[in-house]
């Protein structure tokens, strides 16, 4: 019997079946998408991201990034990171080099699509195959937590994600935060004439509309448009728990805050390490406190960051209080890198 079955071909999946593989499990994939899957991202990846990626022996080829700079039309705050370089990486690449490993380590991927998900005290039975478990890794709107009665409601307003890239050399090693009343637009540079944008925002515009709420970004771009606009969201997903009986959630489907901290990568790599040491310990339930334990820090820093954001008095004051408290920028920078 099939040891774990990943239902979802994205990051956090192939990660999970990249540990699993390296543990000795047997494991399969399905996605119903050809490979390489692209999605709206901010594509830079944190050097925590980096180096998981580096132990899983996933090579990737980027631009690196050595820190994180806040703007807005007065003021700049720019943390570096003090433990190495995070990478600037298109997402079809990023998702190209996890399907190499995983098909290196022979990892089947199946072209499926899960409809439904049975279960008892044995398997799990889903797209035509059983298990022994099942790790929902079908992304932000996840049809499995749904199916499975996981979903919480959130009574805050929606934002949603945008993205685009253009043929502008990086003008910076850092990604760049552009913030404005009407939301963030992140530069990441991701080559020697590349750079992708992205904005997250609550309002629903078109990217062209929104661009010139950022006039200092607006003014590198130029019109070199380099790909059309990818949409995402909405981004807050609240979850009731990352287990049910044999099925496990990992990545966007195990919960999302907001990609206002760019950590959403190396949150599905630490959570699909997790998930199979509890598996492979024949301890699955012990995943939800380790989930819980290995995003602590991303929940009370993002949170915090995100309701800040929400109000109308302390969000100008985001970018100026960085810029005169440095140190305690860069500090944070680093506890999220």
């Amino acid at each position: 019997m099939i040891d774990l079955l990943v239902a979802g071909g994205g990051p956090a999946g192939l990660a999970t079946a990249i540990h699993a593989a390296l543990a000795g499990l047997d494991v399969v994939v399905v996605e119903p998408r050809p490979a390489p899957i692209d999605k709206a991202c901010g594509e830079g990846l944190m050097p925590g991201a980096v180096r998981a990626l580096a132990a899983l022996d996933v090579a990737l080829t980027g631009h690196p990034i050595y820190g994180i700079r806040y703007l807005d039309d007065r003021y700049r705050a720019e943390g570096r990171f003090r433990h190495g370089a995070g990478m600037g990486v298109r997402r079809t690449v990023l998702h190209a080099a996890l399907s190499r490993r995983a098909a290196e380590l022979g990892v089947p991927t199946l072209q499926r699509k899960v409809t439904a998900v049975h279960q008892d005290g044995d398997s799990v039975t889903a797209a035509g195959l059983t298990a022994r478990y099942l790790v929902a890794a079908d992304g932000l709107h996840s049809p499995i937590r749904r199916q499975l009665g996981l979903e919480r409601t959130d009574p805050r307003p929606p934002r949603h994600g945008l993205r685009r890239h253009f043929a502008v050399a990086p003008w910076t090693d850092c990604v760049e935060v552009h913030w404005s009343a009407l939301g963030e637009a992140y530069v990441t540079p991701l080559g020697p004439d590349l750079i992708g944008v992205a904005i997250l925002t609550g309002e629903r515009m078109p990217f062209d509309a929104l661009l010139p709420a950022f006039p200092a970004l607006l003014h590198h771009l130029a019109s070199q448009a380099a790909s059309a606009v990818r949409g995402a969201g909405p981004m807050r997903r609240r979850v009731r728990a990352r287990v049910a009986g044999r099925v496990l959630l990992v990545g966007d489907a195990a919960g999302y805050i907001d990609a206002l901290t760019g950590e959403g990568i190396s949150l599905s790599l630490t959570g699909a390490a997790h998930l199979v040491r509890c598996v492979r310990a024949g301890r699955p339930q012990e995943y939800e406190q380790a989930w819980r334990r290995a995003t602590l820090n991303h929940h009370l820093l993002t949170g915090a960051l995100v309701r800040i954001r929400a109000s109308p008095l302390l969000a100008p004051r985001i970018v100026p209080l960085a810029s005169r408290a440095p140190a305690l920028f860069t500090a944070l920078v680093n506890r999220l890198a």
